[in-house]
């Protein structure tokens, strides 16, 4: 199978600074004799906050811009790492510009198709260090590049990792975990309204991004990645938010 794992920042850097044993945790779970793995990372802004020394996210542009530029080696440094002796990895720093440009989205298909008949396990991110558009929203912190990348490689499995246990609905005083969401609505987008403190996303934009991906015919799930078999158990539909696909 070909997976795409989405992991935010809540999980990567959840204090400005990156997790290493939370993605250790991760890595660990990947079946590498038997899928082809690609990873969206968010957390490059985080951790280049901690290199940078700042408590805060920077507001303006051209500092989240510098702490991108810091952070992102020191992502690439963490993956490297992690990788040692199973897989070679690879960087990609993408922008909206990659799949709405016809040449430039041909190019990123042939790119990925290459890496992974070499058996290299591609790290993506958005492009924050000069990518304006991306900084302000476009990619709503990677959840939608998650989507077109998992639909640009025809993925089997987008899973889109955060810290919490899936889309949850009001439910009087204890709100209920959805398990499976074949149709998104505007009354279930309207239940939406928090953000991750150092992310840009928050459930809003993961569940556009399910519902895109998975009318791209990709089987979708939003699950915890804190548990200690996510991955397995989210494409087991045992843990998490499912969202079919709508074709294939």
């Amino acid at each position: 199978m070909r997976i795409v794992i989405k992991v935010g920042t809540s999980l990567i850097a959840p204090n400005g600074q990156i997790d290493a044993n939370l993605l250790r945790g991760l890595v660990d779970q990947f079946d590498l004799s038997k899928n082809e793995y690609l990873i969206v990372t968010s957390g490059a802004i985080a951790a280049g906050m901690s290199g940078l020394g700042l408590r805060e996210r920077p507001k303006g542009v051209e500092g989240m811009q510098a702490c991108a530029a810091v952070g992102q080696s020191k992502l690439m440094h963490t993956y490297e790492r992690l990788f040692f002796g199973k897989k070679v990895v690879a960087q990609l720093l993408l922008s909206s510009d990659d799949f709405t440009s016809p040449v430039r989205y041909h190019n990123l298909q042939n790119t990925l198709a290459e890496l992974l008949s070499m058996d290299v396990v591609p790290i993506v991110n958005e492009n924050d260090s000069v990518s304006v558009r991306e900084l302000v929203g476009a990619f709503g912190d990677n959840d939608e590049l998650s989507s077109l990348l998992a639909t640009a490689v025809k993925a089997d499995w987008l899973l889109l990792l955060t810290d919490v246990d899936g889309f949850y609905m009001p439910n009087g005083r204890k709100p209920k975990l959805v398990r499976v969401v074949r149709k998104l609505t505007p009354a279930l987008e309207a239940q939406c309204n928090g953000k991750s403190t150092l992310g840009r996303g928050g459930m809003i934009s993961k569940l556009r991004a399910a519902k895109l991906a998975s009318e791209g015919g990709v089987h979708v799930a939003i699950v915890n990645g804190r548990h200690p078999h996510s991955i397995k158990l989210a494409m087991e539909r045992k843990i998490g938010t499912y969202f079919p696909r709508r074709n294939g």
